[in-house]
């Protein structure tokens, strides 16, 4: 759990910072520095994508993650809770973007392989260098969202603590069955492509193209590693 208590203090001061000095900030100012982030993020979703060695597999997972993420309502429930926390803690002039900004970095912090693999690596070994770049990353990001779309950004460091808590808990118990797990593992691949399209879907959002529920795709991630499984043992049968 050090990597994601680490992963938590960086997103506090850098939500925390950003909305300090987002204020100070002109709106043209803010308004391009979202959209610069917007068409990084839409790179960096890209790079992931390109990554599956079978694309079927992604194409699979997106429809199957995100006929599940519909029927479970993840994404009302991401927006529902970041609205309890914003009639709590948004001021006047918040209101309204607290929700986005908690659901758009809770989203972008928790998509991606380094979410994944990096808790797993800590719960299961002790090993937390990944989860320290990843905290580096959040940290930086979570101060540049955050000086646009204000204190919400900061709270998402709750959805990283118990993301990424979660899986390093669950991987300290499983222990040894997952076995040796790299960058290069077919899984971790396929995950690694599923969340990059997903990351995608968060640039629409970010550069106001179109609002994808991208928190109903969610459970694509954990049904990509679940498909290279099941193909592997076909296969050896």
């Amino acid at each position: 759990m050090t990597g994601t208590i680490l992963n938590v203090i960086t997103v506090l001061i850098g939500g925390t910072l950003g909305t300090l000095l987002g204020s100070r900030l002109p709106d043209k100012m803010r308004e391009t520095v979202m959209n610069g982030l917007g068409l990084m993020t839409l790179v960096i979703g890209a790079q992931m994508a390109m990554s599956s060695h079978n694309v079927l597999i992604v194409i699979g997972s997106i429809l199957l993650g995100g006929i599940i993420g519909e029927t479970l309502g993840i994404q009302n429930a991401l927006d529902s809770i970041g609205k309890k926390l914003e009639d709590r803690f948004a001021r006047g002039g918040e209101a309204g973007k607290f929700t986005r900004g908690f659901v758009t970095a809770s989203l972008i912090f928790c998509v991606g392989p380094m979410t994944i693999l990096g808790s797993i690596q800590d719960g299961l070994i002790g090993d937390y260098n990944l989860l320290v770049i990843k905290s580096m990353l959040d940290g930086f990001a979570s101060l540049a969202f955050s000086s646009t779309l204000g204190i919400g950004v900061a709270f998402a460091a709750l959805t990283v603590f118990f993301a990424q808590g979660s899986v390093s808990s669950a991987a300290m118990l499983l222990g040894s069955a997952l076995g040796s797990v790299t960058r290069d593992t077919p899984w971790v691949i396929e995950m690694t492509a599923t969340g990059g399209v997903l990351v995608m879907g968060i640039s629409l959002v970010l550069l106001e193209l179109k609002q994808v529920r991208v928190g109903n795709l969610l459970p694509a991630i954990f049904i990509a590693p679940l498909i290279v499984v099941v193909l592997g043992i076909l296969h050896l049968t």
